[in-house]
């Protein structure tokens, strides 16, 4: 298995969260060999048993080319956020229509658009000649090839469709440019506010950050907050208003095989629209370039909508237009060695919009954002489920009464096949909430244990 570049093309960056599972999983980087590699995951191949710490600590590095909070970067300027109380940025901007209720349907790299072009062309000079020998060999009627100027209108496009969910959507895209790459992302307020991936902001380490509206105008961009462990960050575009903010839906809602729409800027190709099915839910996906630091785990929503490099960051939408998703991540699939990049094979990967949508909207009101956490070390020892390595005193496993040894094999009603999916399930919860944990001491018989759900900071401004 070897890894492949996060959708927004940026190779993993030096100083990310340190790996501690030493597994395959999905992430960012380069690596060697074959099969399938997972976009947004480096390095971890390691056989075995390995536990990983998962009880929180401070979060020195908010990720944007790597400062700290003290790097000068700019905070919010004050007023207008629109956030609704317990939800946020769910109200249509101005004159946006309604969207209608979901009915439940649902890149082409460099090489490829010249080989494109040049068949074309060969195509075009055969045809050429052809007609040129029919021509002086014999007498040929012409006939104009004019428009008809009764021809009838396209009808507007009918609610659901991917022509109406685009032209929903795509004047709320964004693609967010820097001297190091480029990415895409989500106007959420009518005075600037947009929401990425936090790898995407690696495009502008060097500088020079700007977002290119859907109508051809640019704007620089400066930080508003980032969360490298969900892969979300925030920025607000300079001396802009009057943007159409996107319509934000309930992920919590969504059905395994609805229609979704992806847009974005795949390998730099501004406004592309594709499209598919929600293929898998709750799929356990190493964000932000970690592929085995389980503190950076979410729980993804797949999707066989066509997601390359550049998509990062852009909306996944439902057949109401509603953004459901922000993309992150690919899969693909390469017989090449390391270095090369591949494109989408089907399996691509979105944070679910509930989640990061209360990560963007701490990070807008308060400055920083939390994440959820029990205070375990987990580790896979064969069996379906999660086993607990250790657990950190005075945490909430530690309240709950779990021991080491304890494998936990659901979180409420959600089966847990591995540690991964423990990570996922807890931390896709806000902080706070009690979950239900189904766990099997000894090998005795499951019993439920509630687990009130702790905090930690996870990134800032």
């Amino acid at each position: 298995m070897s890894e492949t570049p996060r959708p927004d093309g940026e190779p993993a960056r030096a100083g990310e969260e340190p790996s501690t599972v030493e597994r395959p999983g999905p992430g960012t980087g380069y690596g060697s060999g074959g099969g399938v590699r997972w976009a947004d995951a480096p390095g971890g191949h390691g056989g075995g048993e390995a536990t990983r710490p998962w009880s929180g600590g401070p979060a020195a590095d908010y990720g944007w080319g790597r400062p700290g909070p003290s790097s000068g970067m700019t905070a919010t300027p004050p007023g207008g956020f629109p956030a609704d109380a317990g939800a946020g940025w769910s109200t249509p901007g101005p004159g946006r229509p309604e969207p209608v209720p979901d009915d439940g349907r649902g890149g082409v790299g460099r090489r490829g658009l010249v080989l494109v072009a040049v068949v074309a062309l060969v195509a075009g000079l055969v045809g050429g000649a052809v007609a040129g020998s029919l021509f002086a060999s014999s007498s040929v009627s012409q006939t104009s090839l004019g428009s008809t100027s009764d021809a009838d209108p396209l009808p507007p496009a009918p609610a659901g469709s991917v022509e109406a969910i685009a032209a929903t959507v795509l004047p709320s895209t964004v693609q967010i440019v820097g001297s190091s790459g480029a990415g895409s992302g989500v106007v959420i307020s009518a005075d600037g506010l947009i929401m990425t991936n936090n790898h995407v902001l690696a495009a502008g380490r060097a500088g020079g950050l700007q977002a290119l509206f859907a109508d051809g105008t640019a704007a620089p961009v400066t930080l508003v907050g980032t969360a490298p462990s969900a892969d979300i960050a925030v920025v607000r575009a300079s001396g802009v208003g009057n943007l159409r903010p996107a319509t934000l839906g309930d992920s919590d809602e969504l059905r395994q095989g609805q229609a979704v729409v992806a847009v974005g800027s795949p390998l730099g190709l501004s406004g592309t629209v594709t499209t598919g099915i929600v293929s898998a839910l709750r799929r356990p996906v190493a964000a932000g370039g970690s592929a085995a630091d389980q503190s950076s785990v979410i729980d993804a929503i797949q999707t066989d909508a066509a997601i390359n490099p550049g998509n990062s960051g852009g909306p996944l939408a439902d057949s109401a237009g509603r953004i459901v998703g922000i993309n992150t991540a690919i899969a693909s699939v390469t017989g090449g060695g390391a270095g090369q990049e591949g494109g989408s094979i089907g399996l691509g990967f979105a944070i679910p919009m509930n989640h990061a949508r209360r990560i963007a909207t701490e990070l807008v009101e308060t400055g920083r954002a939390t994440q959820a956490i029990i205070g375990v070390q987990v580790a896979d020892r064969g069996a379906r489920g999660a086993s607990i390595a250790s657990v950190t005193p005075g945490s909430p496993a530690a309240a709950a009464g779990l021991q080491p040894n304890d494998l936990v094999t659901r979180v409420d009603d959600r089966p847990i096949e591995d540690a991964n999916a423990l990570v996922a399930a807890v931390q896709s919860s806000p902080p706070g909430q009690v979950v239900t944990l189904t766990v099997v001491s000894g090998g005795g018989a499951p019993r439920e244990v509630p687990v009130t759900l702790g905090s930690q900071v996870i990134g800032g401004r």
